[in-house]
């Protein structure tokens, strides 16, 4: 009997490689040639993501020196071919450099290529919906300040500060003093908020009959 099983094991594993050996053979090799070019695709990215930095780090120190002749062009050209975080500060120093020669609407028209484009990182939407919102604001109604920063302006979030900031101010043109002076006051309470815009905030609530100045650190008041 165990001849007998044996015979069969054989025989069951000869039919099967015969049947299925070629496919097994293929698979095997489709998978290391997909294995291999995935690691050289990774590679290959690797080393372009490396590229870019040092062209983006580059364009840095020509600024830094004073020399920005080339920069927009430089930064077009990368933001036009690199990856979501190249190509947010591409954008970014873009948009630094159209407000140094003046250039508003391109300024903003950069900003809101980064806030309208779902494939990039929130926190970099969210910084570009609130520098083109502070460009912007003198033109625009207090209401829609108001609108635009509400996911921003919450206590908790990132830019909690500059955009309650942007928040109050457009409710001050509303003429809500008070809930103005409130929010100020928020503002001069959360401690991830910079001191310096803390320390702003607890002079601006005071003006409104709000006094916040113990949420400031000894050395700031």
């Amino acid at each position: 009997m165990r001849e007998v099983d044996e015979n069969l094991r054989r025989d069951r594993a000869r039919d099967f490689a015969k049947r299925y050996g070629t496919w097994i053979i293929a698979g095997v090799v489709l998978f290391l040639v997909a294995s291999g070019g995935y690691i050289f695709w990774k590679q290959q990215q690797i080393r372009k993501a490396e590229a870019q930095v040092e062209q983006l780090a580059q364009i840095y120190r020509a600024i830094a020196n004073g020399n920005i002749r080339q920069a927009p062009a430089q930064l077009d050209s990368l933001a036009a071919e690199s990856d979501e975080a190249i190509r947010a500060s591409a954008l970014f120093t873009r948009a630094a450099i159209a407000i140094e020669q003046r250039d508003i609407k391109l300024a903003l028209a950069k900003y809101r290529e980064v806030s309208g484009d779902e494939d990039m990182p929130q926190p970099y939407r969210d910084l570009a919906l609130l520098r083109q919102t502070a460009l912007e604001f003198d033109s625009m109604k207090p209401e829609d300040v108001i609108a635009r920063m509400a996911p921003l302006a919450k206590p908790g979030q990132p830019w909690f500060g500059s955009a309650g900031e942007m928040t109050a101010a457009a409710l001050l043109k509303q003429g809500k003093r008070d809930e103005a002076g409130r929010l100020f006051a928020t503002i001069a309470k959360d401690n991830t908020v910079p001191d310096a815009l803390r320390a702003r905030a607890v002079q601006i609530a005071a003006t409104l009959g709000v006094d916040a100045s113990a949420a400031l650190p000894a050395t700031a008041q």
